[in-house]
């Protein structure tokens, strides 16, 4: 890092010297960096030497964090860490769309995105078409001369279907078209995008990789060097910066991603089984599961990997929903995953809100579905919490 080392009237000159160095990355919180003269300046944005300007151009705290990431994800380029996940996918989807362009998306990705998908883009002239990423000749149906970038989770949110992601990214090499995955759900842990072709990986740090609900940041990286650069311009431009300190906060968390993925991860298959068994509960979608409609996909794709989302569905619409989240004790209701403790969310009153009835049932998503982020607290005591909550519900129906 470069450091102003000329004489200040207000500002100390220097950072103390000193033989050691700390354990922990520091905080950086500074908005801007002095250089000593306009050659070396020049020489930084110039990619001659190393350095930070101006914060939304780049700081240590998010470089970090990125590195962190592209050594999961064995990205070949510094990836570029955002303030928000759909910051990151806004990256994507605007730093290398224009007007006149095709981009093809999963029917089933996270709500925000779906919004950004059908309302945002056609503002701008960018046509877009959702269709099921699990049914690879449906993709390839809907590619057109003007189709630049297909859009998938490879576990869709919070349907917990698996994408053929193998088959489009065959197809998207073959028809020349950039395939982005967002690899939230699954982790660099579960799926590496990049083995399988894809050109651009997407993640919401603020979800299992940071893991303490306490951080609001996004990953986006691309495979091709002036691919990355146009990402990293455009959130740039827009002003996407991540928070210094959020992205400290990350890197913390990120230290023990490893053993909260493992724990996580065997809660939500035992809890998965048990919910499969109350009364009430009609349907239980675990990617680990031999009754999962993709599992042998599942199989192919993540392995023994899982993870940790559950989703399930019971009786009784919204009055049976109210009364479930009412009596599940110690499980908090929230719109988010990933966070040490387990989380209830209940898509059509938040991620899918914007979606209409019809819209909703066409993915599967009922008054009674649920999505669960398991944590990494005892099972007994998950089990006890889900089997009070499902016999009330059970009671209202």
């Amino acid at each position: 890092m470069i450091r102003n080392t000329r004489g200040s009237l207000i500002r100390p000159d220097a950072l103390p010297e000193t033989a050691s160095s700390p354990v922990v990355t520091p905080l950086s919180p500074s908005v801007v960096y002095a250089s000593d003269t306009p050659d070396m300046l020049d020489d930084q944005y110039e990619g001659h030497v190393q350095g930070y300007t101006y914060s939304r151009e780049g700081h240590p705290n998010a470089d970090v964090v990125a590195q962190h990431i592209d050594r999961m994800e064995g990205a070949p380029h510094l990836g570029i860490v955002t303030a928000s996940g759909m910051a990151a996918v806004s990256a994507v989807l605007m730093g290398l769309l224009k007007a006149g362009d095709h981009v093809i998306g999963g029917n089933r990705l996270y709500g925000r995105s779906l919004r950004m998908m059908t309302e945002d883009l056609p503002r701008l002239g960018i046509e877009t078409t959702l269709v099921d990423a699990g049914d690879a000749q449906a993709v390839q149906a809907a590619i057109r001369p003007e189709t630049k970038l297909i859009l998938i989770e490879v576990v869709s949110n919070p349907t917990l279907r698996v994408a053929d992601v193998s088959c489009i990214a065959q197809l998207s090499q073959k028809a020349g078209i950039l395939l982005a995955v967002d690899n939230t759900f699954t982790t660099p842990k579960a799926f590496q995008p990049y083995a399988y072709g894809a050109d651009i990986v997407i993640h919401s740090i603020t979800k299992l990789l940071a893991g303490h609900s306490d951080v609001l940041l996004g990953y986006a990286s691309a495979r091709d060097a002036t691919l990355n650069d146009r990402l990293r311009t455009f959130a740039v431009t827009a002003g996407l910066t991540p928070s210094a300190f959020d992205c400290w906060l990350a890197e913390r968390g990120m230290l023990s991603f490893d053993l909260r993925f493992e724990r996580a991860q065997s809660n939500a298959a035992a809890l998965a089984d048990h919910l499969a068994g109350l009364p009430g509960v009609t349907r239980v979608i675990y990617p680990g599961r031999a009754d999962h409609p993709d599992i042998e996909r599942s199989t192919d794709l993540l392995g023994e990997n899982a993870c940790n989302m559950v989703s399930f569905e019971i009786a009784g619409g919204r009055d049976a929903a109210n009364a479930f989240t009412r009596a599940a004790h110690g499980i908090s209701f929230a719109p988010t995953l990933g966070d040490v403790g387990t989380t209830l969310s209940h898509p059509a009153s938040s991620s899918h809100r914007a979606l209409s009835p019809e819209d909703r049932a066409a993915i599967e998503i009922t008054e009674g579905y649920f999505r669960v982020s398991v944590g990494i607290e005892d099972i007994d005591a998950l089990k006890s919490a889900f089997t009070t909550a499902a016999a009330a519900a059970a009671q209202s129906a």
